[in-house]
């Protein structure tokens, strides 16, 4: 046992250390100094709403000629990404001080719609060589700067203070960016750090200028609020700007140079550990808590199953040697070897639909193992925006063959003649709900004009994938189950179903399909809580070391459950077991539902009503997916 714990830890360690190894998938860009540095605008996100907004949704400033779409993917466009062109401009190493961008001078329905904004929290996310800005801000509790690496920085704030709460928008921003020259000798710079201090600063012209759209000179007046030479500091700002009616706002912005010793191979270190704020000993604590699971689990299982089996046998041996038959028969009234004869029954409730979850869920099984080990390799990381989802998508789809090899094949094994319509479900039961779910919400997004709906072109991509692709691979899987060789089973199943005495409460199917959840949900629950922080709350998450592990575990942990309870039902002589070893590890999924109704409040949600369908909607069929992996897991075990 001990060598087996060893070999575990181990095998953590070995994936944990790829954890700080990605690949970033993009030719490092070099500059000289006074390059042009280009900055680039995201859509604005709010984990509050969980709806994010384009950028020049509000009364930003607009660059020259209007905003320019950067080229985009498809994973990038379903994560709600909208990268455009902005209108600050960076050179590098060339510093600037309180530079204008533009002014504008608010109307009332703008001014509500940016107080609105900042009431939900929203957040600015901006791109410099392809680097997330990080936000510097001022803790609450230590009255010091503190820099966050995850979710961008905010568009304002209100004022607690306030009894009305009144809006203030951070119109100034100190742009820092660390560089660094890998060769001395060569004058050949690299970006390898991007932050942004915001702040909220009422400007004035010096000498009463007022604004004017035609004078070229406009951007160079000098500001009463600025110090010409000095980068601003929070200490000099003698008021905030307001939001609201007919308000001019002067955007202005700093540039500050930094050299750094960080090579730009390890520029992402500090945002994947979000600068060791989680400490590793949190993941090694889930791990621990996860194998000592396992671990009492395994010698649970083993302990019944020689224990009773052995038990079981000496019997069943000792009466082949008794030469009376009646006393032979009277014996046999009890055990599990009486439902021999029906143990391989096919179900009776819905076969076809048993076929096709099965299938379904050993597509999401091969996939997510697939998607988790290349994102603890390196290869799916933040760097390569949008890859994740590509890499969900194109997996998926590859193992539409497996879907339909299993199911085919199963639904042959129990004799089912309605192979076309098994076929059909098994291509279109779970994606098409998923597809489903997606276009509505998608709809709905359009209308409320959010960056997170996406164009038209892509949708239809996404469905020529899921019809020119998943489906036909689909039938191609279900055309080479179909010509193999059904499943043999060991026993010859009975023309007559045996009659299933009444179990006593704690074997009742039902409790054992309530319970069963509960084990593996505690093998992987602390990891899910960073999981649900990362989906919902716009933070990195790239310890894909501990989630391969823990998702190994977990389909460990629903094995071993399952295979104790369909043990116990067959010593109480119900051959119904199908059904019965698919819903109890998945009500796995059941618990992880209830926890993300729990883990909800932690979002500090909005009242609209799309925030609460977004959220429950994509929990549900998260869920659902998790169902058909951890039953489909319990299932084949049972059968093997």
């Amino acid at each position: 046992m001990m060598s087996s714990i060893t070999k575990w830890l181990a095998l953590s360690s070995l994936l944990v250390s790829a954890n700080a190894f990605y690949i970033p998938g993009v030719q490092p860009q070099e500059f000289k100094e006074g390059d042009k540095v280009e900055m680039k605008v995201n859509s604005m996100t709010s984990y509050h709403t969980q709806i994010p907004k384009d950028y020049y949704r509000l009364p930003f400033c607009s660059p020259t000629g209007g905003p320019k779409m950067a080229s985009e993917n498809l994973g990038e466009f379903l994560t709600g990404n909208k990268i455009q062109s902005s209108a600050y401009d960076l050179n590098m190493k060339t510093e600037m001080y309180c530079k204008i961008v533009c002014q504008q001078q608010l109307s009332k329905v703008e001014a509500a719609k940016l107080r609105l904004h900042i009431k939900y929290g929203y957040h600015n996310n901006w791109i410099i060589d392809n680097l997330p800005s990080a936000s510097v801000g001022i803790s609450a509790t230590t009255n010091e700067k503190q820099t966050h690496y995850a979710g961008g920085f905010p568009i304002g704030f209100l004022d607690s203070r306030d009894r009305d709460k009144k809006a203030y928008i951070f119109n100034h921003v100190n742009i820092i960016l660390k560089y660094h020259q890998r060769d001395p000798a060569v004058e050949s710079y690299r970006v390898v750090g991007f932050s942004v201090e915001p702040m909220s600063i009422k400007h004035e012209f010096q000498g009463g200028y007022q604004w004017d759209e035609d004078d070229e000179t406009r951007f160079t007046k000098p500001l009463s609020t600025c110090t010409p030479g000095t980068h601003m500091d929070r200490d000099r700002i003698f008021a905030n700007q307001v939001v609201s009616n007919d308000e001019k706002i002067i955007f202005t912005y700093d540039v500050l140079w930094e050299e750094s010793d960080v090579a730009w191979s390890s520029r992402w270190d500090i945002y994947l550990n979000e600068n060791d704020l989680v400490p590793a000993q949190v993941h090694w604590y889930s791990i621990t808590n996860s194998i000592l699971v396992v671990v009492f689990l395994s010698m649970l299982v083993i302990s019944i199953l020689v224990r009773n089996l052995r038990r079981d046998i000496e019997a069943y041996n000792a009466l082949a040697v008794l030469a009376d038959e009646e006393e032979d028969e009277d014996i046999d009234e009890t055990g599990w070897k009486l439902v021999h004869a029906d143990v391989f029954r096919p179900p009776e409730t819905y076969p076809m639909l048993y076929c096709v979850c099965i299938g379904g869920g050993v597509q999401m099984l091969v996939c997510t193992f697939f998607v988790i080990v290349l994102s603890a390799v390196g290869f799916l990381n933040p760097a390569r925006r949008g890859s994740l989802m590509n890499a969900i998508l194109v997996f998926y789809m590859l193992c539409g063959i497996i879907n339909g090899y299993v199911s085919s094949k199963l639904y042959k094994s129990f004799k089912g003649r309605l192979w076309q319509l098994c076929t059909v479900l098994s291509a279109l039961a779970f994606p098409g709900v998923a597809f489903t779910l997606f276009l509505i919400f998608n709809i709905i997004l359009w209308f409320m004009k959010s960056s997170a709906s996406a164009p038209f072109l892509d949708v239809l991509i996404l469905a020529a994938m899921w019809c020119c692709v998943s489906i036909p691979l689909v039938f191609l899987g279900a055309y080479f189950g179909y010509k193999q060789e059904s499943i043999e089973f060991p026993t010859v199943t009975s023309t007559i179903a045996r009659a299933i005495p009444p179990p006593p409460l704690l074997l009742q199917p039902w409790v054992g399909i309530i319970t069963a959840g509960i084990v593996p949900f505690a093998a992987a629950y602390v990891e899910l809580f960073f999981i649900m922080t990362s989906l919902w709350m716009d933070q990195y998450y790239y310890v894909f070391g501990f989630t391969l592990i823990v998702y190994i575990i977990l389909i460990v942990t629903c094995a071993e459950v399952t295979i104790l309870l369909v043990y116990y039902q067959l010593c109480a002589e119900n051959h119904r077991w199908w059904w019965f070893a698919f819903l109890a590890p998945g009500s796995t999924a059941l618990y992880t539902f209830i926890y993300s109704i729990v883990w909800f409040r932690s979002l500090e949600a909005s009242n609209m009503f799309m925030t609460y369908m977004l959220y429950f909607g994509y929990m549900a069929l998260i869920c659902g997916g998790m169902m058909l992996v951890t039953g489909t897991v319990g299932a084949l075990t049972s059968l093997w």
